[in-house]
């Protein structure tokens, strides 16, 4: 077949013919004809929600495409939807790496990649004016469950409270520690003023004009 397009593509028969006209062979052949793959183009896009919409396009017929992230088959944790048909897929929510969509079809293959680092959501959770948020928000304009600047009421009262109780504590340890001190050095030399007193011992006898009085003197 000259100049082949795509259009060529179908069932082809062929058959054998003797000199008689009679046929004494057929053979059936099936032709694809398939352009090569062109390159391919990765268009990301944010979504409202935070998940990231990512296309994969190819100039091709009969077309397989498959993804991958960071050498990894993507998995449902990662991957929020598939169009099988269109060939976008939708990541979820802070998904981040190197993405690579891979196309082949029966003559050629091809591919293409790029660093995703998700779309700046953040997740919350928390309760606001008594109504309870569970969401993704997207982080530069989030207005909700934002740290409070001051400190409130109840904690500054409480903060008050103990700084009063610590500085008369510290007070108090510094007025009783210096009496305990002076009473331990009385003590002391009250006990070593005893030890170096002598201290008379009386022996008592049946005949008081032979008693003796002995003197037991304690020097240390």
């Amino acid at each position: 077949i000259s100049n082949l397009i795509r259009n060529d593509s179908g069932e082809y028969k062929l058959e054998l013919n003797d000199k008689d006209g009679r046929t004494t062979a057929q053979r059936t052949l099936q032709l694809f004809v398939q352009a090569p793959v062109s390159s391919v183009q990765l268009v990301p896009e944010c979504l409202s929600q935070g998940q990231m919409k990512v296309s994969c396009r190819s100039e091709a017929n009969s077309l397989q495409y498959n993804w991958a992230l960071d050498g990894h088959i993507l998995t449902d944790s990662e991957l929020f939807s598939r169009n099988t048909e269109s060939n976008i897929i939708i990541l979820r929510q802070n998904i981040s790496g190197r993405l690579v969509c891979s196309v082949r079809n029966r003559v050629s293959y091809s591919l293409n990649e790029t660093r995703i680092s998700g779309c700046g959501f953040i997740f919350i959770n928390c309760t606001s004016s008594g109504t309870q948020i569970v969401k993704w928000v997207y982080k530069e304009n989030n207005t909700l469950c934002v740290e409070p600047t001051t400190v409130p009421p109840a904690v500054k009262h409480t903060n008050v409270v103990f700084s009063s109780l610590l500085t008369f504590g510290l007070r108090a340890v510094a007025v009783v520690l210096p009496l305990i001190g002076l009473f331990l050095y009385l003590t002391w030399k009250l006990k070593k003023y005893e030890k170096a007193t002598p201290s008379a011992l009386s022996a008592t006898v049946e005949n008081p004009e032979n008693s003796v009085m002995m003197i037991q003197l304690n020097l240390e």
